[in-house]
């Protein structure tokens, strides 16, 4: 098997698994629980957002656990325009970001609040001037994507964030599910007020993961009840998964510095190659793109068609974003990027980790080259 579709979901390192069996079985307790138990379970868990917080060069009452990317991103959107919806109805984000962030502004406007989308360039990504001009007397939040997720662009967060503290009102969300372990994150650097990550992208579990909410910045809870995490994020913590998370990012950051050279060479590999395959075309800019993602288009391709060919023979990679593939509609991403609908429409995701090697890109290069001029010939 080949697995290159990464920015999906990773596949959990077999430590990970370890410790999250080991918690869940020995350090059952609620957190919150007054005995014994309860005590073992808070102190875990205490240990584990210090170590996420290391790791990040944060402080650990700036981390808040969650079920994952979709709900830190929900919780930093709703969350900051229903505290602050009283000094303005003004939110900002790019045109290329995550569903889950699209989604939460979409519900914002139907509640009265006022959404500008920022255009994308033909690389996917968003210029400076426009977030500058898009700025108004009632803004109150811009979230922009560091990594996207279908594209792999780079956005520009540390100019965003320098422009930004010439607006102290204006909060920044930044969506770094896909950027952790591949590219910097440096947040208090970038002035970053809020930021999302999931495990599940570096081989943690599904259902953990975290928001980093800059000391000083205040949010509505979307979630009532207990008050656990500091009133923020309510319902018992999932401790088990919060140490495999710690776990995870430990490991995925380590590798990456190790490895990053060789996950770079295995992209430029591929980009090498399938450009050479006739009706081919990579979306995917070469410069200033994180180096597990590359997207490209098959002309007269059908995007579904070719997923399932080449499972036949092992190999899995990706239409769009995993959130968006079952949709059967054009990227979204792709779209703003000016890429034409029947190329959009025939678009395909290839993401790495650092397991992934150079034999594996061959090899899909090949089967991808095969496998679609087998596909025109039907299609004829």
């Amino acid at each position: 098997m080949i697995y290159f579709d990464n920015s999906a979901t990773t596949k959990p390192f077999k430590e990970v698994l370890d410790s999250f069996v080991k918690v869940s079985s020995e350090f059952f307790g609620n957190p919150s629980s007054l005995h014994s138990l309860g005590l073992q379970a808070e102190k875990l868990l205490t240990q584990a957002r210090a170590q996420v917080a290391n790791l990040l060069s944060v402080k650990p009452t700036e981390i808040y656990f969650t079920s994952g990317g979709t709900e830190s991103n929900n919780l930093a959107i709703k969350g900051t325009a229903m505290l602050h919806k009283n000094k303005g109805r003004h939110l900002i984000l790019s045109s290329v970001e995550h569903p889950s962030v699209r989604g939460a502004m979409e519900q914002l406007k139907m509640l009265g609040f006022d959404i500008t989308y920022l255009p994308a360039d033909r690389t996917g990504k968003v210029n400076l001037e426009d977030v500058k001009a898009s700025i108004q007397k009632n803004t109150i939040l811009v979230s922009v994507m560091q990594v996207n997720n279908e594209v792999g662009t780079i956005q520009p967060i540390a100019e965003i964030g320098k422009l930004l503290k010439q607006f102290p009102t204006i909060l920044f969300h930044v969506d770094a599910v896909q950027a952790v372990g591949k590219v910097p994150v440096n947040l208090m650097e970038n002035g970053v007020d809020l930021c999302s990550f999931s495990a599940h992208k570096f081989h943690g579990l599904k259902g953990t993961g975290a928001l980093f909410i800059r000391e000083g910045v205040r949010i509505d809870p979307l979630l009532s009840g207990g008050n656990q995490e500091w009133k923020v994020r309510s319902g018992t913590e999932n401790v088990a998964g919060a140490v495999a998370m710690a776990k995870a990012l430990r490991m995925t950051i380590a590798r990456s510095e190790l490895e990053l050279e060789s996950m770079k060479r295995v992209k430029s590999l591929l980009r090498t190659g399938l450009s050479r395959i006739d009706d081919l075309s990579i979306n995917t800019p070469l410069e200033n793109s994180a180096p597990h993602i590359l997207n490209f288009s098959i002309k007269g391709v059908k995007a579904e068609v070719l997923i399932h060919t080449l499972e036949q023979k092992g190999i899995y990679l990706s239409t769009t974003s995993a959130c968006s593939s079952k949709k059967q509609l054009p990227s979204q991403t792709l779209l703003a990027m000016g890429v034409p609908d029947d190329l959009a429409d025939s678009a395909f995701r290839i993401s790495l980790s650092y397991d992934n090697t150079e034999d594996e890109a061959e090899k899909v290069i090949v089967a991808i080259e095969e496998a679609s001029k087998q596909l025109r010939k039907v299609m004829k």
